[in-house]
Parts: C-alpha cells; structure tokens; sequence
C-alpha cells in the first residue's frame, strides 16, 4: 500500500487540507474580535445611556415602630423595633409603548429603547386599616416605584390617588433599592373605602425591559416597533403579536403562580434582581458575524467537495493537477469567508455573500482555465462553485433544516462520486507504479505520473 500512488496522492491531499485548517482558525479568531468590538458598541451605550430595566412597583412602604416588652434579670425592660411594612397591590396593571432607537458608533449599531409607561394599582384597605396592633406607631406612608438604573427616568407625571394629584420625588427609599421613584402618602388615604393610584413615566434603557408583577393579579401589555423581540424569563406571554413591523405582547400572573406575596415581609431587604418578572429583550437578529462563524464550519465541506471534484477530473480524465495548485485553490476558498467578514460590515451579509461568490468563483475560473486549458471544463467548475454557495446560503437561512439539506448535500455528491467511478480500476492505477519499477518509464517517463 505505501508504493501506491494512489495512496500518496490520497494523503497529500489530506495533508492540503489538515494545513488550510491554520487560516481557517486564524479566520475565526478574527470573527471572534470584529464580534467583541460590535459588543463594545453595546457596552458603550450602556454606560452613556442607562442599562437594563426592571421596574418594581408601585408598593405602599410604611414605617413601623414597634415596642416590645421582655424581661431580663426578673425585670421588665421595653425594647424598640424599627422597620418597613409592605403593602402590595391587588390589582396592578402597566401599559407600555416602546420606541427602539439604533445607534451607531464608527461602522457598528446597538441600540437603546423609550417606553412610556402608565401604572394603575388598586390596594386593599381592609388590610391598610386593620394590620396595626397598639403597640405600634407607624410613619409616614410613602408609595414606592424601583427602577433598574434611574439615568433612564424621563418626564414623569403626578401620582394620582383617589383623584388627587401628589408630587414625585427621587429615590426609592427602600433599603437595598436606592434607584426609583418615591411619593408621600397622605395618612388619610389610609383610611378611604378604596385606594387607587395611577401615574406615568418615560424610560430609557438597552437590552432588557422586566415588570415584576407584584399584584395579586398583574397584568402587563407592551407594545414597540422592534421586529425582533426575545421573550426568554421567568414568564412567556399570554399573547404576542410579532410583525416586520414591531410587535404587541400582554403577560399576565398571579400570586397562585409566582408567590411573590411571600417574598416582602417585615424589615426586609429587597433584591429585585431575584424577583421572577415579565421580560422582553431587544434582542440583535442573527448578525453577519453569528453568519459568517456558521459559514466557516461549513468551510471544510466546501473545501473537501472542490478537491474530491479536481480528483474525479484526474481519474477520469487523466489531467494531472499539482499539490500547489489544489493548495491554491483552496486558499482562493478561504479568502471567500475573509472577502465575505469584511463586506458584510458595510453592505450586510446577503450581498456581501454575493460578492464574495462572484469574486471568488471569478478568480478560480480564471486560474482553473490556464490549468485545464479548457474554458468549458473551467465554466463546469465555476459553476460548480457558484452551486455550492447557493447551497451553503441556504443552509445558514434554514437553520431548523441544516442537518437535513447537509446530509442530502453530502449523499448526493458520494452518489455522484459513487456513479461516475463505477467502472475504475482503482488496483490498476497502483499498478502502474510497479510498471514503472520495471523499466518503462525510461521511454516515456511523463506517461504514468500523477502529479506534474
């Protein structure tokens, strides 16, 4: 086997393709760097903007002072006790309307997010009338709204409860939540027949908007002009609309679901980021650096077919193509996915892919002519080329289907492979190489070759 020519030409090509592995992975490292700079863009705008949002509230928050009686060493001694009573709301219901705005920094875009927001929150009176013993004194009563970066907080309305108007200060004032909205709750309101509150603001953000749906029954309906929302969370809506156009979405939850009743309780420190929310991304569609990094893993199938098909060319045909030459060539394929990373930046993916091809397929049926010299074989495999891009193409746009169109992909060329060298000796052409040994390759030494 080792004297077999056909066995060391099998191998060189092996080894062609085992050394084009080493630009293909210096390629990907290079996807990998344009990807980290277009994420920086994203951090960036984060950092002049505000991040991700999480709105928690409204909530009533009163403070309480409790005094206790214990003993110690056989004498009564009072003990004072100082903390935060939460009320949470019955009803709570956010409407909200998004604007998604793209921002570019140099050749890359992110972008940021406006939603105008109304909040409607009915609270239980019975509970705010009847949850204090003697021996406790409460504070002023203030209704709370928490954001996740208060820099996003735009134009913010009055607090309206019971049909009057209040003013909204800064600043959560919550233990562990600084960043929000605050207002003073009258003590009387305490004690009307129902207590409703409703107010309104702007909010900015990037990425991520989450509602935590405090209400025992909370309902939270979005609408934006993003055609390529993410509703991955804690909770999917219960319908959602997505169009070219933007999408519409309405979650709803209650505490038979999220429990979140149990999650505030006296003296408590929040952390909203543990509370379960509804939440919807801004979410990048599949960008030409995820598509150009999918397209390199297919590099090698691309690759492997255009040398099986220069093979099948020799065996059938008796041309003979050099390693150099096939090296070449599949160089030339691997600066189509470089041609293809650079365009995408400034034209998108689907015409970069097109240029690339064309370039691509133009260059190697020009190289292909001078060694074939045959312009018909070298249209054959430059439209052979083409075809295979066409295919690679649509195996990145069906994703759910790639396995599938690969494999028939495959099978048909092994098919091909398969029928057009039905009829070869494949140990005739390890024989000629013991033809040679015996002494006619003195009359004609070119005859039996197989690489130039």
């Amino acid at each position: 086997m080792l004297k077999s020519a056909l066995f060391w030409k099998v191998m060189t090509l092996l080894g062609c393709m085992l050394l084009l592995l080493i630009p293909l992975s210096m390629l990907s490292s290079l996807i990998d760097e344009r990807s980290s700079y277009r994420d920086d863009v994203e951090q960036s705008l984060r950092q002049s903007t505000s991040g991700p949002q999480t709105i928690t509230g409204p909530l009533i928050a009163i403070p309480i002072t409790e005094m206790t009686t214990v003993m110690e060493d056989n004498k009564e001694v009072k003990k004072e006790r100082r903390f935060i009573r939460y009320y949470l709301p019955e009803n709570l219901s956010i409407v909200g309307k998004q604007n998604v705005e793209p921002r570019h920094i140099g050749i890359y875009e992110g972008q940021i997010w406006r939603t105008a927001i109304t909040l409607d929150a009915t609270f239980n009176r019975q509970q705010l009338n009847n949850d204090f013993s003697g021996n406790t004194q409460i504070g002023t009563p203030y209704v709370v709204l928490a954001v996740g970066d208060s820099r996003g907080i735009g134009k913010v309305g009055e607090l309206d409860i019971n049909g009057k108007s209040y003013p909204i200060e800064p600043g959560s004032h919550l233990p562990g939540v600084e960043q929000g909205l605050h207002a003073i709750l009258p003590a009387e309101h305490l004690q009307d027949e129902k207590l409703t509150l409703r107010f309104s603001l702007d909010l900015m953000g990037t990425k991520q908007l989450a509602v935590v749906p405090l209400g025992r029954n909370s309902q939270f309906s979005l609408t934006s002009n993003w055609p390529h929302p993410s509703f991955i969370g804690d909770f999917l809506p219960q319908q959602r609309t997505v169009t070219e156009s933007g999408f519409t979405a309405n979650w709803q939850s209650t505490w038979f679901a999220n429990n979140l009743n149990t999650s505030f309780y006296d003296g408590q420190i929040m952390d909203v980021d543990r509370l379960p929310a509804f939440s919807v991304t801004v979410a990048n569609p599949v960008d030409q650096y995820q598509l150009t990094d999918r397209a390199v893993k297919y590099a090698i199938l691309l690759i492997g077919l255009t040398f099986m098909s220069f093979f099948l060319l020799e065996t059938l045909t008796g041309l003979r193509v050099h390693p150099m030459q096939y090296l070449l060539v599949g160089l030339s394929l691997v600066m189509f996915y470089l041609v293809l990373l650079a365009v995408s930046e400034h034209i998108g993916f689907n015409g970069a892919w097109l240029l690339a091809s064309l370039i691509c397929a133009g260059i190697n049926g020009f190289y292909l002519k001078a060694i074939l010299n045959s312009w018909k074989t070298s249209l054959m495999f430059t439209t052979g080329l083409l075809t295979l891009d066409a295919v690679l193409w649509q195996l990145l746009q069906s994703e759910d289907s790639a396995l599938l169109l690969g494999t028939g992909v495959l099978f048909v060329a092994l098919s091909a492979i398969m029928m057009l060298t039905r009829h070869t000796d494949w140990y005739g052409m390890s024989k000629k190489v013991q033809i040679l040994e015996t002494g006619d390759a003195q009359k004609d030494p070119d005859r039996f070759r197989l690489w130039k």
